[in-house]
């Protein structure tokens, strides 16, 4: 995305999770708690991926996008489709995004990237 900036992945925390719940040291309860609104917004806004979920490995994990910012008003913390950012970065200041994979089998779940969009001033990387 054109103004896509400060991305964070977080797919180290996600094997290191999964790695703990094939040792032993977690329990699938603690990883599959995913709580009904979120289940609800990868039924109604998910969009589907070819992943399969790493706990049960029966079903593919659904990504569930959330924006939050102070410039998006009542949008701020709602579920949005991709395709709906793409707009929102023109029409807003700086805004985060998060995207949740979702298992709506096991209800995994795990926050996988974070990023910044929006027609707010660049990062000034090195700018006193």
């Amino acid at each position: 995305m054109w103004s896509q900036r400060r991305v964070v992945d977080y797919g180290l925390a996600k094997r290191s999770a999964v790695r703990s719940l094939k040792a032993g040291r977690a329990s699938r309860g603690d990883l599959c708690d995913a709580q009904p609104y979120l289940l609800r917004a990868a039924r109604v806004f998910g969009e589907s991926t070819e992943r399969l979920c790493p706990v049960c490995e029966k079903e593919n994990v659904t990504n569930v996008t959330y924006v939050y910012g102070d410039s998006l008003g009542r949008h701020a913390g709602q579920a949005k489709v991709t395709s709906e950012l793409v707009e929102m970065a023109h029409d807003y200041d700086e805004f985060r995004v998060y995207v949740v994979e979702v298992c709506q089998g096991c209800s995994w779940n795990h926050l996988t990237v974070s990023f910044v969009l929006g027609n707010g001033p660049p990062d000034l990387v090195g700018q006193p």
